[in-house]
């Protein structure tokens, strides 16, 4: 079991309505593509042709931004407030999705960007499954 499934199976409103599967993967995809994201802007960073990747090191450190906050509204289980959940998904999808197609244009020359946009595309997708579960 991992921490964030402990962590929401102990709340005193553990399974209140919400697909604890869902929520913990999505958590746990968000924060794992926050590290990602903010990885592989500090490769770009490290890279010599630095200025060709300023868009992708921009959408990087936007996406890993936005996943960790995800992470955070997500990991809050007092109260409810499902329009504010569910605009916060569309926006981690959107910044997954532009972030990814970004990697994915650098992910023959750098294996860096490749690992990105693979992390994005599961956030992305736990996003998704998580927007259909509320």
């Amino acid at each position: 079991m991992t921490v964030a499934e402990q962590m929401l199976t102990t709340h005193p409103r553990a399974g209140a309505g919400t697909d604890t599967a869902a929520l913990v993967r999505c958590i746990e995809a968000c924060v794992e593509c926050a590290q990602a994201c903010t990885a592989c802007a500090d490769a770009c960073l490290s890279e010599e042709m630095v200025a060709d990747l300023t868009a992708c090191i921009r959408k990087n450190l936007d996406c890993a931004d936005v996943c960790a906050t995800t992470a955070a509204v997500l990991s809050r289980q007092t109260g409810s407030n499902t329009d504010v959940l569910r605009a916060q998904l569309e926006a981690c999808r959107a910044a997954c999705a532009s972030c990814a197609a970004e990697c994915e244009m650098h992910a023959e020359m750098h294996e860096h960007c490749r690992m990105c946009a693979e992390a994005c595309r599961r956030c992305e997708q736990a996003c998704a499954e998580l927007l259909g579960a509320l």
